[in-house]
């Protein structure tokens, strides 16, 4: 193998999505850095790689980049994967590639699935412009809810109701897409406006929410008054803040409306 560092995507969940190419790669380098070592044992097994292993993962990646590029700078080849995906994407990985290019040293990628990406498309909303957030942050949504053309969040089982919640209350207008299981067994995609997916069961396994754009016309002042309503008991300034985000509106004209009700 050429010397350099190879950014290798794992199937996540359907064993069959592993290339050809990643199976070749990651038996030929000198070592791979895993995310974690005993769930890359099982994949290789699986497919028969043999290649020495070493430890890769959020801990430890500030700690052990600089010694992987040495070693790469020393004319060895070194494969990255994480636990399912692509290297880097919410996950470890690119700390790693940063720090090779940094150095000079070559870097290639060995594509493979990707949730983020899979799930955009199960949701049919439009993929011509689309954010990713990482995992939901409760604290950061009304921010979120700026982004006016289709946004990506990760989200675990037990904190997903909460999540359809809180959407509900920042973008009711907005349709969602909760898109679980991807390539596996029980592959799920739901879609609806949040607060009619509130009360659904909630959905097992790995999940990813998919939020459409924001409608290009403003809400009407009777669907406005209806936001006021729900939500004044708060102080007027919070409360403009809530309505402006949920509205599409600006927060002066969200004050307005809100002194004059």
């Amino acid at each position: 193998m050429q010397s350099g560092l190879y950014v290798v995507g794992t199937p996540i969940g359907n064993l069959s999505d592993m290339s050809p190419r990643a199976i070749e790669v990651l038996r030929s380098v000198d070592l791979i850095a895993a995310e974690d070592t005993r769930v890359f044992a099982k994949l290789a097994k699986h497919f028969d790689i043999k290649t020495k292993v070493v430890s890769c993962h959020e801990h430890n990646e500030k700690n052990i980049v600089d010694s992987l590029v040495q070693k790469i700078q020393d004319g060895m080849s070194i494969a990255t994967v994480s636990d399912a995906g692509m290297p880097g994407i919410s996950d470890p990985g690119f700390r790693l590639v940063r720090a090779a290019r940094g150095a000079g040293v070559d870097v290639f990628v060995v594509p493979g699935a990707t949730a983020v990406i899979s799930a955009l498309v199960l949701s049919g909303f439009p993929t011509d412009r689309f954010t990713f957030c990482g995992f939901f942050d409760e604290k950061k949504v009304r921010e979120d809810n700026k982004i006016r053309h289709t946004i990506i969040y990760y989200e675990s089982p037990n904190r997903v109701i909460n999540t359809i919640k809180v959407l509900a209350s920042v973008m009711p207008e907005r349709q969602i897409a909760i898109v679980r299981e991807i390539t596996k067994i029980y592959e799920e995609t739901i879609i609806g406006y949040p607060a009619d997916l509130v009360n659904i069961e909630a959905p097992r396994g790995e999940i990813v929410i998919v939020v459409a754009p924001a409608p290009d016309k403003k809400m009407s002042d009777e669907e406005i008054s209806e936001i006021v309503n729900d939500i004044v008991s708060g102080s007027t300034k919070s409360a403009a803040a809530s309505l402006a985000a949920r509205a599409g509106i600006s927060k002066k004209e969200a004050y307005k409306k809100l002194v004059n009700k």
